[in-house]
């Protein structure tokens, strides 16, 4: 009696895993017809039989499943798509992924390429914490690929969600992520596009064929600077500057040459409002690339910032010795001449009407015009690009006004309309 009941027992569970098998191939056949919804509705109803399938039968069932939520080629809800990923990820988990496995991996990355379309369209249409949740699942499924972390916690800051922001950009920081890739490409000679290429040696056998010329390799910039950076703004933000200050420190400390870390830095210091640190950081960057205007720019930015006017004139004045036509060195110099005139003025209201005072009067009065007279050049020049600055435009037509100039007022006035109508 004991052996009749251990073969009873036996065919029990034959018969259980076959019903199992015809029930996953039932929604093989529905996926097959294109009914998506319920075929998930069917391979859903079988999880908890998932104790009692073998490994083969595990992967015939994460194979449908995946299947079922990934739908056809029109399919776009990201919930069933990453459900798609989650489960052909799976597949390989069981029996070695040696049936299923193969067709398996391709299905996911059709799955993965209409999520990032997704994704990519929910930033385009500023939905910025759609587009890091789904990045985020992205790389919680295909964690070699940590770029996804990268734009998940990228679209969080510009959703404003900075505790979700900190915890990616931390995760990136641990990992070590700096994003430096090497690029190779070359141009296709048919259409004169630039294609990049997986890898050097395949790139250079189109290149051989004859198909492509012009072979580049291209290094991209760490953005190791830029995550330590947005990990000390955040805390700013959230008002933990001793936090934000020793993110900073740590980066430097790691990678004190760094040059987009000494920039994140110093824009941090700025920030808080640190202009020692912000300058010596600053300095670091130039010794680097001492032709850069832009940096002596926002060296006198950050001066001025400290109310320090003169220093800031000093810095302006470099930036212009490298490139005199720098608009925005151009501008600032204008404005903290102009800014002398408020003195001027407080010094005018204070006067009587006495002999004496009438003649300090005019002499600060001819204070101001030459005053006037002496921005007017720096003036000219930061509106000389493509693009005038109305501000500037509005404070020439002022000054020629001013200076009695009504010729040259009348062409600034002129310039003024036509920037305020547009």
């Amino acid at each position: 009696m004991k052996t009749k009941s251990l073969v009873i027992a036996a065919l029990s569970v034959t018969a259980l895993t076959f019903a199992q098998k015809k029930e996953i191939k039932s929604a093989e056949k529905t996926v097959e017809s294109g009914s998506f919804v319920q075929a998930q509705t069917e391979i859903s109803g079988l999880e908890g039989m998932m104790s009692q399938m073998d490994e083969k039968e595990k992967e015939y069932y994460y194979f449908i499943k995946g299947r079922a939520f990934l739908g056809g080629e029109d399919n776009k809800k990201s919930e069933d798509l990453l459900k798609a990923m989650e489960a052909f990820t799976k597949v390989n988990e069981f029996n070695d992924g040696s049936k299923y496995g193969q067709e398996a991996t391709q299905y996911k990355q059709q799955a993965m390429n209409a999520v990032i379309s997704s994704a990519v369209d929910d930033q385009n249409a500023e939905k910025y914490s759609d587009a890091a949740t789904k990045l985020y699942k992205l790389y919680t499924l295909t964690q070699k690929d940590t770029s996804y972390l990268y734009f998940a916690a990228s679209n969080a800051v510009n959703a404003q969600d900075f505790p979700t922001a900190l915890d990616y950009y931390s995760q990136l920081k641990s990992l070590g992520y700096t994003g430096v890739e090497t690029k190779f490409t070359a141009k296709n000679k048919d259409n004169g596009q630039v294609e990049s290429f997986n890898s050097k040696q395949q790139r250079d056998l189109f290149v051989k064929s004859g198909t492509h010329e012009d072979p580049q390799t291209e290094v991209t910039e760490s953005r190791a600077g830029e995550i330590a950076k947005n990990i000390a703004l955040i805390y700013v933000q959230e008002g933990e500057n001793d936090k934000a200050i020793s993110a900073i420190d740590d980066a430097l400390a790691e990678n004190p040459d760094d040059d987009a870390l000494l920039r994140s830095a110093a824009d941090v210091y700025l920030k808080m409002d640190m202009t020692t640190e912000y300058e010596a950081a600053m300095n670091k960057v130039i010794a680097k690339d001492p032709n850069n205007p832009g940096l002596y720019f926002n060296l006198g930015v950050g001066a001025a910032k400290a109310d320090d006017m003169e220093k800031a004139m000093g810095y302006y004045e470099k930036a212009l010795e490298i490139d005199p036509d720098y608009s925005a060195a151009n501008l600032n110099i204008a404005a903290l001449m102009l800014g002398k005139d408020k003195d001027i003025i407080e010094q005018m209201n204070t006067l009587g009407n006495s002999k004496a005072d009438n003649a300090k009067y005019n002499e600060l009065k001819k204070q101001r015009l030459a005053l006037y007279g002496e921005a007017v050049p720096y003036l000219e020049k930061a509106i000389a690009g493509e693009e005038s600055n109305i501000e500037a435009v509005r404070t020439l037509y002022n000054i020629h006004v001013q200076l009695g100039n009504t010729t040259e007022a009348d062409k600034y006035k002129a310039k003024l309309d036509a920037l305020e109508s547009k």
